[in-house]
């Protein structure tokens, strides 16, 4: 005979019989597992339903990171959650066990596009092209949504009602951001001098963005924001 497993609101989240210190190591274990077991940051709501009503979040978490601390991992805010995520000292380690590359290596013209759509979004094909001033391949934006960079956003009220183009929580993780608030503010760019019209705006927030040219490529190194590096 199978056994019957119990449904998932029989988890008891209050543990009011549960002294107090016990109730709290109790509920830091939930949550450190629930964030090591998810493939993907695991939101507020996703973690208030294992912990009390009253129960703090922000310190609890603050809690097993300070237990972390020595560790070579840690707890990080990303992509509107938190997620496990190894430390940039031990990237190279990681990297030389894998045998992968030393960072993530985007065309110059997708990290372009990319930075655009960030800026922007959401944003169509054509209005791309205008703030670069260069033609926006078809096959830019499919490597970007085949990476899962970018998706397709709300259709535009243009005539023809064209697609428009938004980054996605993938995006957020693989650099590291916690929402696009986290974007350096684009006027900030300006005044601190990183648009300084050496050539289109793009190529100046690419690297305000933290790629590095390399030819036809921008390099977006690879280190704690990278999805590479993170804990399994």
């Amino acid at each position: 005979m199978s056994r019957r497993v119990k449904p998932a609101d029989a988890l008891d989240s209050e543990l009011d019989d549960v002294p107090p210190s016990a109730r709290w190591r109790a509920w830091m274990g939930r949550i450190e597992a629930v964030i090591f077991a998810a493939a993907a940051p695991v939101s507020r709501e996703a973690l208030a339903r294992i912990v009390g009503r009253k129960a703090n979040l922000e310190a609890l978490i603050a809690d097993i990171c300070d237990e972390l601390r020595d560790r070579p991992y840690e707890i990080v805010a990303v992509g509107g959650g938190w997620a496990f995520r190894t430390k940039a000292l031990y990237a190279a380690a990681i990297r030389a066990a894998a045998g992968a590359r030393e960072s993530v290596d985007l065309s110059k013209h997708e990290s372009l596009v990319l930075t655009a759509i960030a800026y922007f979004q959401p944003v169509t094909r054509a209005q791309i092209a205008e703030f670069l001033g260069r033609e926006v391949s078809r096959d830019a934006i499919g490597s970007l949504r085949s990476a899962e960079l970018i998706a397709a956003g709300p259709r535009s009220p243009q005539p023809g009602a064209p697609y428009t183009y938004v980054t996605t929580p993938g995006f957020l993780a693989r650099f590291g951001f916690e929402s696009l608030r986290d974007l350096e503010d684009f006027e900030q760019l300006q005044d601190a001098g990183l648009l300084a019209g050496r050539g289109p705006p793009g190529d100046d927030i690419a690297r305000a963005l933290g790629c590095e040219e390399r030819g036809d490529e921008f390099a977006f190194g690879a280190d704690e924001r990278d999805p590479a590096i993170a804990a399994e």
